[in-house]
Order: C-alpha cells, then structure tokens, then sequence
C-alpha cells in the first residue's frame, strides 16, 4: 500500500510543473500597460516564499521608470532599489523595447536571455529566467509574473518560481504610488 501511495505520488510530480502560471486576480481594477504600471516613481514591499519549506524573504523596493522613444518603439528602463529582511541591498535596471502593440522584450542584469512581456486583457504577463542572488548563492530561477491593477491604483505582481522546470516557490510584490 505504502509502495503503491509512493508511486502515485511520484506520478504526479510532473503534473506539479503544469502550475507554474500564477493564478488570475479574482477582481482585478482598470486595465495597465507596461508604462502605466512602472513609469514614475514607486515603492513596493513583497515576499518570496519557498512552497516545500516555508521559508519566507521578505524586502521592500524603490522603483524609477523612465520611458524614452516614439509609440510603437518606446524604450522602458525600470531602476528598482531592493532592501531585504537580511540586510542585503541590491540595485537592479530592467531594460524593456516595444516591439509592438501589447508585445515587449527585457534585459536585466541577472537575467538569462531576454524576458518576455505581453499585455493582454488588461493584464501584464512577464516570462524571464534568472540568476537570483541570495545569501547562500547563486540559484538559476524561472519566473512566470502576472501582473494586475487595483481600483486604489495598487499593481499587484503575483510570481510563479520554477527550478529546473518544476514550480517551487511563489512571489507577491505590491506596488503603490
């Protein structure tokens, strides 16, 4: 019996992978675009939450988005400014291009190739790999975000985070102005 649990267990592990898009929002509030939700000045607090263990990173963040070009292809530089719960600090710079309505690329400086964004439905989806830094390392992540607007103006970023294909931990930031 215990053999037969084991294995149906084990069977079910690729399945677990399937969830590596976060839910979306139950109610979300007016439509955003890539520029709505990060040009300007913003500030931001979140978690990163590990589903096997528990454990939680908590940090907050100062944003500053610049947009620069023509409609259609604009260019995106994001300035975010992390403080986490363990005392690291790290300055990080998105660099996104349009390339076309509702579609754009990004480059950040741990990212692994370029991310991808669509906005759709009135939501942001953002598709990247990267090398996370953390205390005890170096751990090469996927992330699948979703992000969405409140009616306060709030955008919430929710995260799936995959390892090796397999979804491992979730991110929440929320940005205000």
């Amino acid at each position: 019996m215990q053999r037969r649990t084991l294995l149906l267990g084990l069977a079910a592990l690729p399945l677990s992978a399937c969830a590596s898009t976060p839910a979306l929002p139950p109610r979300a509030g007016p439509p955003i675009t890539l520029v709505s939700a990060f040009q300007g000045r913003t500030t931001g607090s979140g978690h990163f939450r590990v589903w096997l263990t528990g454990d939680e990173r908590r940090f907050t963040a100062r944003l500053n988005g610049t947009v620069t070009g023509r409609e259609g292809a604009r260019t995106l530089t994001v300035v975010e400014d992390f403080n986490y719960d363990d005392g690291q600090k790290d300055r990080l710079t998105w660099v996104f291009r349009e390339q076309g309505p509702g579609r754009w690329t990004g480059k950040r400086e741990d990212t692994v190739g370029e991310a991808t964004v669509i906005e759709e439905n009135g939501l942001i989806r953002l598709i990247y790999t990267a090398d996370f830094r953390s205390p005890s390392g170096v751990t090469r992540l996927g992330f699948e975000d979703i992000l969405y607007g409140l009616p306060d103006g709030t955008v919430v970023n929710d995260a799936v985070v995959s390892r090796a294909g397999f979804a491992v931990a979730s991110v929440r930031f929320v940005i205000r102005r």
